[in-house]
């Protein structure tokens, strides 16, 4: 298969535009030499004339006439080629671990801040999932709690705070707790909260190990994870299994089933979402979102929140006042 310089190809469409090759020369701000070596070698890949001189300037051949519009195609799509990837032309490609928890929430607040702005969504499994997709290229940030106890980031992946979400317990209407206004951690102490959408390894595993460890807490994780529709149908209907959502987690459940919600209270648990980009990352939405989510922040600085030690985030230990945004 032949192939052609795409500088040459770019010579030839200026030529074209220009109707001479000294004007050509002075659009692409070479010499009148360079641009008729350069379409000499294209006609020699081609094995056709292109143009013909005359004094009027370069007229096109039969030939000529015929590969134009291909040309134009190939300049074209090198133009489209560089733009994708401009800062701020491709669409930011971004992590936010489930469509139905906190994280894709304020991703959607800040796009309706911004409705102009291109968003590729992704889900990706776990925090060394996200890690390794933004040093290779793959995506631009994501949403992860870090770092996990005996981990840390690699010194290219930048985490700044992006929320704090506050766990809830989640009930049946027959449940001991569900007529409670709010509950306390060592409330919870003797319940079976059930999670069996837990996974050892990943970073939300951590977090509530963690949480139980701290407070006495039974978190079973045993059983198939069939997903949210019938972990919500087996908590309505029991006596004695409760779960803990974010209160940020979308959920939808039949009327009938009059599933309770009830807030976490002295201290409230809260679930430190960071985002992660790579330090060096040029796409300028990631800067745009880590403003968004900085100015979102509630301020209760008499809120007395636990997280686990090994959090990235300053000021957050167990049952110390701190800003829970």
């Amino acid at each position: 298969m032949r192939r052609v310089d795409l500088d040459a190809v770019r010579t030839f469409v200026a030529v074209v535009d220009a109707g001479r090759f000294r004007d050509a020369a002075a659009e692409l701000s070479v010499t009148q030499q360079a641009v008729s070596k350069r379409v000499a070698a294209l006609e020699k890949s081609l094995g056709v004339r292109l143009f013909t001189r005359t004094a009027q300037g370069a007229k096109l051949t039969v030939d000529g006439q015929a590969f134009l519009p291909h040309a134009r195609d190939v300049v074209r799509a090198e133009a489209r080629a560089v733009a994708s990837v401009a800062p701020g032309h491709r669409p930011l490609r971004i992590d936010v671990i489930g469509r139905r928890l906190a994280p894709a929430g304020r991703l959607g607040e800040f796009h309706r801040a911004h409705p102009g702005l291109e968003l590729d969504v992704v889900t990706l499994f776990d925090a060394d999932a996200a890690i390794a997709g933004i040093r290779a290229g793959t995506i631009d940030a994501s949403f992860r709690a870090v770092t996990m106890p005996g981990r840390r980031l690699p010194d290219d992946i930048r985490a700044t705070r992006a929320f704090a979400e506050p766990i809830e317990l989640l009930t049946g209407p027959d449940h001991e707790l569900a007529g409670a206004r709010a509950v306390t951690p060592a409330d919870l102490a003797g319940h079976r909260i059930w999670m069996p959408g837990i996974v050892a390894g990943t970073e939300w595993a951590a977090y509530y190990d963690a949480l139980a460890a701290t407070f006495g807490l039974t978190i079973e994780v045993t059983g198939p994870d069939f997903g949210t529709e019938p972990l919500l149908d087996t908590i309505a209907d029991s006596r004695t299994l409760a779960t803990l959502v974010g209160e940020q987690t979308r959920l939808v459940w039949p009327a009938d089933q009059g599933l309770r919600r009830i807030p976490v209270r002295a201290p409230t648990p809260i679930y430190p979402h960071s985002l992660l980009s790579h330090r060096d990352s040029p796409h300028p939405t990631v800067t745009m979102l880590r403003t968004h989510l900085h100015t979102r922040r509630p301020t209760d600085p008499d809120a007395e929140t636990w997280t686990p030690a090994w959090a990235r985030w300053p000021r957050q230990t167990r049952n110390t006042a701190s800003t829970p945004g």
